[in-house]
């Protein structure tokens, strides 16, 4: 499990400053854990973070691995608007277990259990990597990376974007997507006889057809071009078939 970093964002125009610029509605976190992700103007991938309502401000849960870049994007855009972006001191605990009080569930699929920012680290000892895999969630680093746009990553799926909430960063590249391309590439699950490290590139007979990741209990997610992933594919010495 990566470890999370939580920035707060606090100020008159912190909703409205991040509301311009990630791809869900901020004004769902007064209510929920909303899920969302910050992209390149061309639509790519920066990092994908959870946000809550924390009093009069905004708390942004992100893997730490990518704290460092959203906190220098996020002030890079600030420019006038009265916006302080500082780390919390808080846990972020996460389980599939029962829920402690002031948990949230996450957003993302209810067999990912409950998030909890809190003084304390209350996370339990579930296996992520093989929840993940089963409902086909991507991971911060691993499946979600520069090259990556988020549609094909099954952010739509995920709840992590919002169709109607207007304009923010990337946003014309991921409605492009939505409503004017059927999707060629993306993440599924697939069944594997071996076994390959995070990064092996897919054939099918013998035509690049994408590129494996995380691996769980002979199933494993994997990044594929649709037109080529119709039969056995190879990872290395790894024998793939999308389930």
């Amino acid at each position: 499990m990566n470890a999370r970093t939580l920035l707060r964002l606090s100020g008159p125009d912190a909703n409205d400053f991040l509301q311009g610029l990630i791809t869900n509605d901020v004004n769902k976190a007064r209510d929920s854990l909303v899920y969302a992700a910050l992209l390149t103007p061309q639509g790519k991938f920066i990092a994908d973070f959870f946000v809550t309502s924390d009093a009069d401000a905004l708390l942004v849960d992100v893997a730490t691995s990518h704290a460092p870049t959203l906190a220098q994007r996020l002030t890079m855009y600030r420019l006038r608007a009265d916006v302080q972006i500082e780390e919390s001191p808080l846990d972020v605990s996460r389980g599939t277990g029962p829920a402690p009080n002031n948990s949230q569930p996450d957003p993302r699929h209810s067999a990912l259990g409950w998030r909890l920012y809190s003084d304390t680290n209350q996370s339990d000892d579930t296996d992520w990597d093989a929840l993940r895999v089963t409902h086909v969630i991507p991971e911060t680093g691993i499946e979600l990376t520069p090259d990556t746009y988020i549609l094909e990553a099954g952010f739509e799926r995920l709840n992590g974007i919002d169709f109607r909430k207007g304009c923010y960063v990337g946003q014309e590249i991921a409605a492009r997507m939505k409503h004017k391309t059927e999707l060629k590439k993306g993440l599924v699950q697939v069944s594997i006889d071996g076994a390959a490290p995070i990064g092996t590139q897919i054939t099918a007979d013998g035509k690049p057809a994408g590129t494996l990741y995380t691996q769980s209990s002979g199933l494993a997610l994997a990044h594929l071009r649709f037109d080529r992933a119709t039969g056995a594919m190879l990872a290395d010495e790894a024998t793939l078939h999308r389930t």
